[in-house]
């Protein structure tokens, strides 16, 4: 893993900050668990970048709509092309397993929007769109739909969107074909407990969702019976310490690269918490729940190596980076945070054919 070369990805909101620049590109450097801005590139309002299952293509949101971008073999981005969503600005994106088809979630206007992909990364019209309805249970903040996480289960069969305001997950069927999406289940999450995120366990047999209100990772068992997608809750876990500040709100949901740990987040709280996953079971341990010297970690993430952590802290225009021992549960700051404007995700992303 040392000899292997990695940039990071952060994206940030724009407005009324004067810089136009929403994605930001890192040099990694593993060994000292530190980044160095390299590159960055003009867009408005980038809430949200995902990286193509092939690895060639970087696909943000942007006001009004969506972005392409090549990525270039030294990391940087090249733009491809725009499209709109024919809606308010979206909140997340993902592509499904085949790179056939880029999903978007709508957090204002509680809708999924569906496009077409191109042979060459670019993103085509719209092929479905698919809006939430209802009213949520708490009236000041979830009284309507808001889709926040779009995710494909890994056998490529169904598009998981959870509903933060509704606290449910909608699993619809995937016509690939047309592009279209058809109600198969219903997740429900507890009342009040605000589905944020959710990811899949890489041989797709486990779900995880992490609950912005209620503070939890809640995991399933995934299978398919009889032709129906059939989930299971077998596990709910805190995201916090018995001793956490009040108000708190769980963020971020990633994977360490090799699938071994999840990290999540607290905002209030302003901590990051690590699990260890059981492959057979799903299983979470919660290894350690630790400050990060930072407000609203909006996003955390452990590098690839597993030996550093770096989280994104939104409304302290920060990313602070530590040292971590995932044997002894500790987490020790690793020098002087970076300065970024309000930043909302961060991947990393390994480049090719480096010497």
């Amino acid at each position: 893993m040392e000899n292997e070369k990695y940039v990071a990805y952060v994206s940030t909101y724009t407005t009324g900050i004067g810089d136009k620049h929403g994605i930001k590109i890192y040099d990694v450097d593993m060994k000292q668990g530190r980044m160095t801005e390299k590159d960055q590139v003009e867009i408005s309002n980038s809430s949200y970048i995902t990286i193509s299952h092939n690895q060639k293509y970087l696909y943000s949101i942007t006001d009004f709509g969506v972005e392409a971008y090549k990525i270039l073999e030294n990391g940087e981005l090249s733009l491809i092309n725009f499209e709109s969503i024919n809606g308010m600005r979206g909140c997340y994106l993902s592509t499904d397993y085949c790179d056939e088809y880029l999903f978007v979630a709508g957090y204002h206007d509680g809708k999924i929007t569906v496009l077409r992909l191109k042979e060459n990364g670019g993103i085509g019209g719209i092929t479905d769109e698919v809006f939430h309805k209802g009213l949520g249970s708490v009236a000041e903040r979830n009284f309507r739909p808001h889709v926040n996480c779009v995710k494909m289960t890994r056998d490529n069969k169904y598009l998981c969107a959870a509903d933060l305001g509704m606290d449910h997950v909608k699993v619809y069927v995937l016509d690939r074909e047309k592009g279209t999406l058809k109600l198969a289940d219903v997740i429900r999450s507890d009342q009040e407990s605000a589905p944020r995120h959710l990811k899949f366990s890489k041989d797709g047999r486990f779900l995880y969702i992490v609950h912005e209100l209620k503070n939890c990772v809640d995991v399933y068992s995934y299978e398919v019976k009889n032709g129906n997608p059939y989930f299971e809750r077998i596990q709910e876990i805190s995201t916090l310490n018995d001793y956490h500040a009040s108000n708190s709100a769980a963020s971020a949901l990633n994977f360490s690269v090799d699938f071994k740990y999840l990290v999540s987040s607290n905002a209030g709280d302003n901590s990051v918490v690590i699990y260890k996953i059981d492959a057979d079971t799903g299983l979470l341990t919660k290894v350690f729940c630790l400050p990060v010297s930072g407000d609203y970690p909006k996003d955390a993430a452990l590098f690839p190596d597993n030996k550093n952590l770096v989280s994104l802290n939104h409304e302290s225009d920060s990313m602070t980076f530590f040292k971590v021992d995932l044997k002894k549960g500790l987490l020790i700051m690793n020098g002087p945070e970076i300065k970024v404007e309000q930043p909302n995700c961060i991947i990393f992303h390994k480049l090719g054919n480096f010497m």
